[in-house]
């Protein structure tokens, strides 16, 4: 009975760091603000290169959490709040310059993530993810 349990455990080890291996390259999750945007993924950038890749990039902020949360405190210098959970998610995306670029953030990563990718299968080109959202933001949060 352990044998099998342990062979089940080491299994499912085994598949999620394949699948977040696989995922973290597919995401460019090392890259920085120089890479070049590739295909249908977005770029992920860590904290420490979120400025760089606003100002090389020129580009808008949008913090994709929820009014609630938003409510807490914003990365200084967010253009933008859309709420990934709302219905009108997509309208208000569809709103939006294809052709600029896009730092997104939520609070910690997998909501603007799933948005990023959203944006890039909706024609958006430059779509960079904050790594670790607002919880590994080591910079200043202001009120909205």
């Amino acid at each position: 009975m352990k044998t099998i349990l342990f062979s089940i455990l080491a299994a499912a080890g085994v598949f999620a760091t394949v699948s977040c291996a696989s995922s973290t390259e597919a995401n460019g999750e090392s890259a920085t603000a120089e890479s070049a945007q590739t295909g249908g993924s977005y770029t992920n950038i860590t904290a420490g290169n979120f400025q760089k890749t606003v100002n090389e990039q020129e580009a808008i902020v949008i913090d994709v959490r929820t009014p609630m949360e938003t409510a807490e405190g914003v990365i200084e210098g967010c253009d933008m709040m859309i709420d990934f959970k709302s219905s009108n998610f997509g309208t208000e995306i569809a709103k939006l310059d294809k052709s600029k670029a896009y730092v997104i953030y939520c609070r910690s990563g997998g909501r603007s993530a799933s948005a990023s990718q959203y944006m890039i299968d909706n024609g958006f080109k430059k779509v960079y993810n904050l790594e670790g959202g607002i919880t590994g933001w080591t910079g200043n949060v202001v009120k909205p």
